[in-house]
This record gives structure tokens, C-alpha cells and sequence, in this order.
């Protein structure tokens, strides 16, 4: 069995504006680089790690690059670990979405909800994960951190518990970080928050 960890990135300038930042590339935030150096040596003490990925998006790739150097490894990009594709809501603060009755607020209908202007369902998240779970089974290296994001995490998790197509209602904290003993895809598993993340932070509506 594997043991793998995702961690959702740290605070970027999307969460500290309160914007949906969806795949748009915002970087950390001053808070957020501080943070990432501070987890990269709080996991280096709980942790050892073969391998690291992130997500293509900035964020992810700032909060991956401390993370790798603690453990002199280079960082992998995992392109199905990129964000939800959110169309023409991409990029709207969360003031401007309350103002729009086509967006879906209503967290637990997600799952067939596809956004308009090339937006991707929840549904269409799992299905992209499918192979991204089928490949871990013969990925070298035995620790892997993945780094990710809010409403991709959702998924994977539900994924993971088997529980589709219900899903998470909450998110993981920026810097969160999980933590799975991966024995093969479709098997029922154990997801363990082993780091809090950012409690301060304002309670996101993704």
C-alpha cells in the first residue's frame, strides 16, 4: 500500500478577494508563501516523501516549490489535479455571484450542475480523476504529496470514501493537508486530516 497526502494550496490572492478563482492563475499572497515555507518544515518532521505533483495552476506550483525543496525533490505537474472549470463565473467575487440566480448556490446540487461557457459538473471532475486513481496503483514511489485545490479535493475524497455521486458539503482549509493509506482504485478508504490548515481564514462558499 501507498501512503499519499493531498494538500489544498495555500492562501492565494483569489481567497484573500473573495473571488471564484476557478483555473484563472492567481498567485499566493504574502500570508500564503509565509505559510507554505512553514508547512513545508512542519511536514518534513511528520512525514518522507519520493515524490511530489501539483496542479498546473500558480498557486498550487508556489505551494508545491517549498514543499519540494524541504524534501530535495522537483515538482511533477498532474494536469488532472487542476481546479474546477467554472466558465463565465470564472474570475466573479462571491458579492457578484449572490447577484446571479443561473449560478448554482446550492452546494449539495452540484453533482449535474454544469456551468455555462465550457464549465465542468462535479460529475465531470470524477470522471476525470477515474485514471488519475487507476494510475497510482503502479506510480513509483511509495509517499506522494499531491497538491491541489478546494472543489477538486471534494471529489477526490468522495472518491476515495466511495460515496458518489454525494460528495463533501465542506472543503479542506488552505493548507490543509490528508492523508490516505491507498490500497487500489474502488476500494472504500480511510481519509485522515493530519494537518489543519488555515483556521483563521474566511469560511469559503465553493
Amino acid at each position: 500500500m501507498k501512503t499519499i497526502y493531498f494538500i489544498r494550496h495555500a492562501q492565494s490572492e483569489a481567497n484573500l478577494k473573495d473571488i471564484l478563482a476557478s483555473r484563472q492563475d492567481f498567485s499566493l499572497t504574502e500570508k500564503g508563501r509565509q505559510d507554505a515555507e512553514a508547512i513545508a518544515a512542519e511536514f518534513k518532521k511528520i512525514a518522507k516523501l519520493d515524490r511530489i505533483f501539483s496542479s498546473p495552476l500558480l498557486r498550487a506550483q508556489q505551494t508545491a516549490a517549498p514543499i519540494a525543496d524541504a524534501f530535495g525533490l522537483a515538482v511533477e505537474v498532474e494536469e488532472r489535479l487542476t481546479e474546477q472549470e467554472l466558465g463565465i463565473y470564472s474570475g466573479l467575487s462571491y458579492t457578484e455571484l449572490d447577484n446571479r440566480p443561473d449560478y448554482m448556490h446550492d452546494r449539495t446540487k452540484r453533482w449535474a450542475w454544469v456551468p455555462e461557457g465550457g464549465g465542468e459538473s462535479y460529475a465531470m471532475i470524477a470522471q476525470r480523476l477515474k485514471p488519475f486513481f487507476q494510475s497510482l496503483e503502479n506510480m513509483e514511489g511509495e509517499n506522494i504529496l499531491f497538491v491541489t485545490h478546494a472543489v477538486t479535493m471534494r471529489l477526490i475524497k468522495a472518491t476515495l470514501e466511495q460515496t458518489l455521486p454525494d460528495y463533501p458539503h465542506t472543503i479542506a482549509k488552505n493548507g490543509e493537508i490528508w492523508k490516505v493509506r491507498f490500497s487500489k482504485p474502488g476500494d472504500m478508504h480511510v481519509v485522515e486530516s493530519i494537518f489543519p490548515g488555515d483556521s483563521n481564514a474566511a469560511v469559503s462558499r465553493a
